[in-house]
């Protein structure tokens, strides 16, 4: 309503500069007019005169002090009052501009004492060429003043009844409406099981029905993910339950498949291997479904640490496990140096030599695997190389989703899914570069501000 009074207000004061000119110039000029009836009143008696007190009375009545009128080239003083102060300013009617209009109208304005002043016009029904008069200044500004006082009352009451309309046009239209949504919204956020609390759009004003219809749709949608969510939860639940219970079962069943394994009988030894591998992957899965279904990973607890050593250390704990046939080699700086949490980097860095070493071995020929690791601008790329199969790509398709971006017979994909969100945590990437006939290449990419 403010905003709408100011506005309207602003556009009166535009249009009040030019009305109070325009009401100047009908003031100055019923002043001639009333002066050429006083001339008249004069020109009807026998002699061309009058009474002293007819003459005032002819001059008060026109509000002028001095009457001139130019007829047939002469020049006359018709009426006249003395005169005690001199002329100051003299102003042509006949034919002025609107901008000399507007000046005098401000000049009147702002001038602070009674002026004397001229006034020049072109008398009605050709009653001479030029009509003269001479009047006092101040009743004219007291008019204008009064005039503009006027104006501004009346546009005090336009604007304030535009604004008024204005103000229950938009609170129907739209405030209305808005709160609508900002009180479904809340009402949402109390429950978002609930269905019947989901927006219906119903606003007559288009963009808002559309932002209604967003909002329903987005609503609708996160319904559905809360529910879906809800129920993955209930059976992750379930599942880790399950494999804690699968776990415990299995390594009861492994150290027993252990002492088969120490059986005389051909037989058994020729079987035993297989059961125990079948065991250790089972075993495996169950440990990586635990793992998994954490609710999320713990942040990072970010530290400086020597990027060499932490390689070192995984290359050496998967040293244990792999055969003389796979190389295991680093090229990392000793003076590199990154701000990472170190268990979770050894988890992912694990996590990936560990499938490279599996994928090798399952071609049962020789290999190698590397870590390099160098600073390139703001990241510090750590590449992991291995001359392994290379991944088929149904598997490169689904490559770091849970359950479903294993590469081999027995694994469940957990490792890179996890390898992953770990590297995330980290604000970093994990991508594959290439992989084919000659190898396998993973790269990890961690930002300008976890480098030291």
């Amino acid at each position: 309503m403010l905003l709408t009074i100011g506005f309207v207000m602003l556009a009166e004061v535009l249009i009040f500069v030019p009305s109070v000119a325009r009401f100047r110039q009908t003031y100055l000029q019923d002043r001639l007019e009333l002066a050429q009836l006083a001339t008249l009143a004069l020109l009807a008696t026998p002699d061309e005169m009058v009474s002293p007190e007819l003459a005032n009375e002819l001059l008060a009545n026109a509000e002028v002090m001095n009457i001139v009128l130019r007829r047939n080239d002469l020049r006359e003083l018709i009426l006249s009052n003395p005169m005690t102060e001199p002329i100051e300013e003299t102003f042509d009617l006949r034919d002025p501009g609107a901008f000399t209009l507007i000046l005098d109208a401000l000049e009147c304005l702002f001038t602070t004492h009674d002026r004397t002043i001229r006034i020049i016009g072109q008398p009605v029904k050709n009653a001479g060429y030029e009509i003269e008069t001479t009047l006092h200044e101040a009743p004219l500004k007291a008019a204008m003043l009064a005039y503009g006082w006027n104006v501004f009352l009346l546009s005090l009451a336009i604007s304030l009844m535009t604004a008024s309309l204005l103000f229950l046009a938009v609170r129907s239209l739209m405030v209305r409406p808005i709160r609508r949504v900002v009180e479904n919204m809340g009402a949402y956020r109390e429950n978002p099981d609930d269905q019947s609390r989901i927006i219906r759009p119903s606003s007559g004003v288009s963009e808002l029905r559309e932002a209604e219809a967003g909002l329903q749709e987005l609503q609708t949608q996160l319904s559905h993910l809360l529910r879906q969510k809800e129920r993955l939860a209930q059976l992750g639940g379930a599942v880790a339950k399950i494999s804690h219970d699968l776990r415990n079962i299995l390594t009861t069943t492994q150290l027993l498949a252990d002492r088969i394994e120490a059986s005389a009988d051909p037989a058994v030894a020729r079987v035993s291997p297989k059961l125990v591998a079948s065991l250790s992957r089972a075993i495996n899965l169950c440990e990586h479904t635990l793992t998994y279904g954490r609710a999320e990973e713990p942040a990072p607890n970010m530290l400086p640490l020597s990027l060499a050593q932490l390689v070192d250390e995984v290359l050496e704990a998967e040293a244990l496990h792999a055969p003389d046939s796979i190389t295991l080699s680093a090229n990392v700086p000793t003076d590199l140096r990154v701000s990472a949490d170190e268990e979770q980097l050894f988890r992912v860095l694990s996590n990936l030599v560990r499938n490279a070493r599996e994928a090798i071995i399952q071609t049962k020929k020789p290999g190698e695997i590397a870590i390099s690791a160098a600073k390139n601008g703001n990241t510090v790329h750590i590449t992991l190389r291995d001359s392994g199969p290379g991944l088929p790509a149904k598997a490169r398709e689904k490559l770091f989703r849970p359950f479903e971006g294993s590469a081999r017979k027995g694994g469940n994909g957990l490792g890179l899914a996890i390898a992953a969100e770990l590297v995330r945590n980290h604000g970093g990437t994990l991508e594959l570069v290439e992989t084919g006939a000659k190898g396998t290449v993973f790269r990890i990419s961690l930002p300008r501000n976890s480098i030291t």
